[in-house]
Parts: structure tokens; sequence; C-alpha cells
């Protein structure tokens, strides 16, 4: 682990912001525009969903809380074997194609389902493509990206990915509106894009090879090899789902803009505001993290999402929502690319893709418990017991890791 002196130097020899950008190899930015172009797909659609199911179909938002935190803890218990896999075979590409591949195919089932089943059914089947490329896909990232430059990295694909997550509402509203609301024919369009991604990863994306003096992995979910992650990784681990407790699916923004009155057609401008923050602060975040302590960033990114559920709990019109909705947004583009920068960062090369499996699988499930309880508080309580609770789940991970922070200040890159 480096020291006060080893990270000045680090710090000191980081590239400029220019330097940075050209430093970080066309791999990088391949899987970026691979991500960004599946996540205008998969937004187009998610943007409309919770309020098609609310609205057409008659869906409680406990259900929609439910559907919504299965699904993501399917992708997440998915990317434990996906990443193990890529560890035994030595490859990552061919995952990552076959992930991005079955989303894609997915894609069309949206706009065939005639009922919730068919919705829900879809929704799963698209999370299994997303769990099958993401440690993979994660563990491509770290093994291109130069050591001095993996937070950047990081945060470019994060960013990147982002852009297509406030392009996909984006393209949502203005073919709602010129389609009259008929959400089957945005669902279909939505499809082109997630087609486009697979070529992109096909032709752009080259794995380097697997070093001759990298130990073999002949069981990576064994618990020998889990314990080979060793104590500074299931640090990040515990980090991470005490920070996933503290929030919960963005479709809850979704449903909070609804219930202020904003007009159906309206209501992905959400995530549009939402992830334009999120993609404009997630490549400077991680550029930030080469240069200083990222426990300090994360803590940072905290206190965002404190303010933000703060605002949004007791927000009375659009301006209000709007204004937590922007700082919602920044926390995430904070901290969801530097928390992949510290997995990758303690994790053994050889271990990365079970190591971002595991990572995903804990936080999946800590995403599913905070869906519930969002979804279950929300039927009793309304938005306001909705995010005043996460806010108060916020704060007391905030003191956890100032409490700790003498220890996770360690977690610098090796």
């Amino acid at each position: 682990m480096s020291n006060q002196a080893g990270e000045s130097a680090a710090a000191s020899e980081t590239p400029a912001f220019s330097e940075t950008r050209r430093g970080i190899p066309a791999g990088i930015w391949a899987l970026g525009f691979v991500s960004m172009l599946m996540d205008i797909s998969s937004e187009m659609i998610y943007a409309l969903l919770p309020v098609y199911m609310v609205t057409a179909l008659g869906t409680s938002t406990l259900a929609v809380g439910v559907i919504e935190g299965i699904a993501e803890a399917t992708a997440s218990i998915t990317k434990v074997f996906s990443g193990a896999l890529s560890d035994w075979l030595g490859k990552r590409k061919l995952l990552a194609v076959l992930g991005y591949g079955l989303a894609a195919f997915t894609k069309p089932i949206f706009p065939l389902a005639s009922s919730l089943e068919g919705l829900v059914a879809a929704r799963f089947i698209d999370r299994v493509g997303k769990g099958i490329r993401g440690a993979p896909r994660d563990a491509l990232v770290a093994d291109i990206a130069p050591p001095e430059l993996r937070g950047a990295s990081f945060g470019l694909r994060q960013s990147l990915d982002t852009v297509g997550a406030f392009l996909g509402p984006l393209l949502a509203i203005a073919l709602m509106w010129l389609m009259a609301n008929h959400f089957r024919m945005v669902f279909w369009i939505a499809v082109i894009p997630a087609f486009l991604s697979v070529i992109v990863l096909l032709v752009a994306v080259k794995e380097p090879e697997r070093p001759h003096d990298v130990r073999s992995i002949r069981m990576p979910l064994h618990h020998a090899e889990l314990g080979r992650l060793g104590a500074r990784y299931w640090w990040v681990v515990a980090i991470a789902t005490m920070f996933t407790l503290a929030r919960f699916s963005e479709a809850f923004l979704i449903l909070r803009a609804q219930s202020i009155g904003l007009p159906l057609a309206l209501v992905p401008i959400v995530l549009v505001i939402m992830s334009l923050a999120y993609s404009l602060s997630a490549y400077p975040a991680g550029i930030l993290s080469d240069r200083m302590d990222r426990m300090m960033i994360l803590i940072i990114g905290l206190a965002l999402l404190l303010v933000a559920d703060l605002v949004l709990a007791l927000a009375s019109g659009i301006l209000g929502v709007g204004a937590g909705v922007v700082l919602w947004g920044l926390h995430m583009g904070l901290t969801q690319g530097l928390l992949s920068t510290l997995v990758a960062d303690t994790a053994p090369s050889e271990l990365r893709g079970t190591a971002f499996g595991m990572f995903n699988l804990v936080t999946g499930l800590a995403l599913l418990a905070a869906s519930l309880i969002a979804g279950a508080l929300w039927d009793v309580a309304g938005p306001e017991g909705t995010f005043l609770a996460g806010a108060i789940f916020a704060a007391l991970t905030i003191l956890g890791l100032l409490a700790t922070r003498d220890r996770l200040r360690s977690l610098r890159t090796t």
C-alpha cells in the first residue's frame, strides 16, 4: 500500500486532463460506446416502463419495487458465474458479446408483450444478459486500463454509458410526443441501438493477451480462491453494500415526478436530467480519484445522496424535484465508477472477473432490499417517507465511513 509520500508523488505524476484523455486506450473508448448504445436502447424502454405498468396495467408501486429489485438481483447473481467463468477461461470478450447479444435479442419482447407477465419475463431475460456481460466487461476495462489511469478509465466508461442513459429517455420523450403516447412504437425503435452495440463490441474491442506469468484459475468460486481476494477487497464490498442500502431504484424518481403532476409524455425527463448530471460528473470524478484520496470522494458522493433524498422528500413542485434529481445524478457520478475502480485496485488480476461478480452479487442483494423497502414505504407513507428513509440510511453510511476512514484510506491504487 502507498504511504502519504507515495500518494503525493503519484498525484504529481498524474497527467493533465487532455493528456489523460489521450492516454486512455482505444478499447476503453469502444467499451464506453458499446455501453452507451445499449443504454440508449434500455433507457428508452425503462424510462417509460414504470409508468406504463402503473397507469396502463394497474400495477402497484410495491409491485414495481419488487420487479425492479428482483430484476437487478437476477443480474447480480448471474454476474458471479460469468465473472468466475471469465477467470477460468482467461477470456472476457466472448462473455461480453454473449451478454450484450442476449439483451439485444430480448428487446423485441417489450413491444410484443401484452401482459404484465410478458413484460416481467422480458425484464428478467434482459437482466440475465446484463449479468452475463457485466463482470467480464468490468474486468476487461481493468485489464486494458493503465494502472495510473484506472480511475479515469472507469470514469470514462461510466460517463459514456450514462450519456446513453440520458439520450434514451430524451428520445423516448420526443417519440412519445410525435406518436401520441404510443408506448409500443417507442419500444420497437429502441431495438435498433441495442443491435448496434453488439456490432461495435465485435469490431472495435480487442482483448489483450493473458500474460504468461499470470496464475491459471481452475475453481474461481472455491473458498480458497475467494480468500485470495484479500481483506482489502472485502472491505470495498462492505463499503459498497452500505452505500447500496442507502439508495434504491431510479424508478422511484420517475414516480416522484409523476406524483407532483408531471405530464405523462414528460415523465422521462427525470432520467434525462439525472443521467446528464451523472455523465458530466463521472469522468472528472474518475480523473480526480487518480490524484487524491478516493475515500473522501466517496464520502462527498454520499453527502450528495443525503441532500438529494431530503430535497426529494420535501419538494412540493417541479423545481424542487428537479433539484433533487440533479443532486442524485451528481452523487452517482462521484461514486459508481469509483467503486468499480476500488474493486480493480484491490483484486488480483487473475481473479478480477470473480471479484466483480461477487461485488455485484452482494450489492445486487442490497439493492433488492432497498427497493423492497422503498416500495413498501411508498405505499404506506408516500414519497416523503420513502426519501426520508433513504436520507437516514445515507447519514448512517457516512458516519460508518468517517469512523473507519483511517483504515479505508489505505485502499489506494496498487
